[in-house]
């Protein structure tokens, strides 16, 4: 299983364009040919690609350096250099590109499978010799080099795209839960932050399927970095719909939710805005008593609209399903389109590759 990553710094650089040719006709009986130098190609552009296949930004650990090809010179009898192929950077769909400054701001955002940003353009290919001659300069020997191509250090950065977001305070039982109705395997364990990192798993229910994301932990200060809480909850700004568990047995439910509501409320971006479907989660670890208990409390905040549930047990899990699939509006099928990137995965000709 791939290891998570949600945010990398890359650098990119587009191609040169290629150099203009000096060059002269050669040709039998005539003793004096004109200029017949081409023009350089242009240089490859930088092109970021959503893709499906990835969730993870983890492979830009390991490789931050990436450079298309300059475009080929240009030659005789008035040839023009191939231009430099685009390099095509994959990326997980919910990535978005900023800029390498003090408020990294947004460059694009990718949201939308297939969806292409041309970052950077290639450099133009120089002008060969043909390109100068003139009536009074019929022998020229000027000529261009390619122009440099574009480069620039961005920030990619992933905001997991999901249907459901679970949250909660540490150990409130959603990894358990993203397993039982899912085949997500996320790690789950007796105590505080198991889950380290965003896990997704898409839920099947009365012929209908959605996108689950388990949202590690948070707490108080999240919103402002603590734990980097901040980053975890902007995996949430894109779910429609927030399903909070609170651990039936954590000893506190309403300080509880009321510090989770308190962090989506503190982070903005209208998190805590989003519908709402509140659960006492863990219900077969206390008996009815302390159930009535936590009810009770998270009734004097307003809150009264509260399920049970036990993933362990299965205890209310269809009841939960069947509300989140009430809220959700249906997925419209996509209409059927000729892919226009067709053959856009093919590897390149030449001598492209991330540094």
């Amino acid at each position: 299983m791939a290891h998570f990553l949600d945010q990398a710094k890359i650098f990119v650089s587009s191609g040169a364009g290629g150099p203009g040719a000096v060059s002269f006709r050669r040709e039998k009986y005539i003793e004096f040919g004109g200029p017949d130098g081409g023009n350089g190609g242009k240089g490859g552009d930088i092109v970021f690609r959503a893709v499906p296949a990835l969730n993870t930004l983890i492979d830009f650990r390991y490789t931050q350096h990436f450079r298309a090809p300059r475009g080929k010179g240009g030659a005789g009898r008035n040839q023009t250099g191939a231009a430099g192929r685009d390099l095509v950077i994959d990326v997980p769909v919910g990535t978005q590109i900023l800029a390498d400054d003090e408020q990294r701001s947004l460059i694009a955002d990718l949201t939308t499978e297939g969806q292409e940003v041309r970052l950077l353009t290639g450099g133009q290919g120089g002008r060969g010799n043909m390109s100068y001659k003139t009536s009074t300069n019929r022998a020229p020997r000027q000529h261009q080099p390619g122009e440099p191509g574009e480069e620039a250090w961005v920030w990619l950065r992933l905001k997991l795209l999901a249907d459901v977001g679970l949250v909660g305070l540490p150990n409130a039982g959603k990894s358990t839960l993203l397993n039982a109705v899912t085949n997500a395997r996320a790690k789950t364990g007796a105590y505080p932050f198991t889950t380290l990192h965003p896990k997704l798993g898409v839920v099947q229910h009365k012929q209908r399927d959605f996108v689950m994301a388990d949202i590690p932990g948070l707490i108080e200060g999240a919103a402002e970095g603590a734990g980097i809480g901040d980053r975890f909850l902007g995996h949430v700004e894109r779910t429609k719909l927030l399903v909070h568990l609170i651990d039936a047995d954590g000893g506190d439910p309403a300080k509880a939710y009321a510090t989770v509501r308190g962090e989506l409320e503190a982070y903005g971006a209208d998190l805590d805005e989003k519908d709402e479907i509140v659960c006492l989660s863990r219900v077969d670890t206390v008996d009815e008593e302390v159930r009535q208990i936590a009810r009770d409390e998270l009734a004097a905040l307003g809150v009264t609209d509260v399920l049970e549930l036990s993933a362990m047990t299965g205890t209310g899990i269809d009841a939960l399903l069947d509300r989140i699939i009430a809220i959700l509006p249906e997925r419209k099928a996509a209409p059927a389109a000729t892919d226009p990137h067709e053959g856009a995965g093919e590897e390149p000709d030449g001598d492209w590759s991330p540094l």
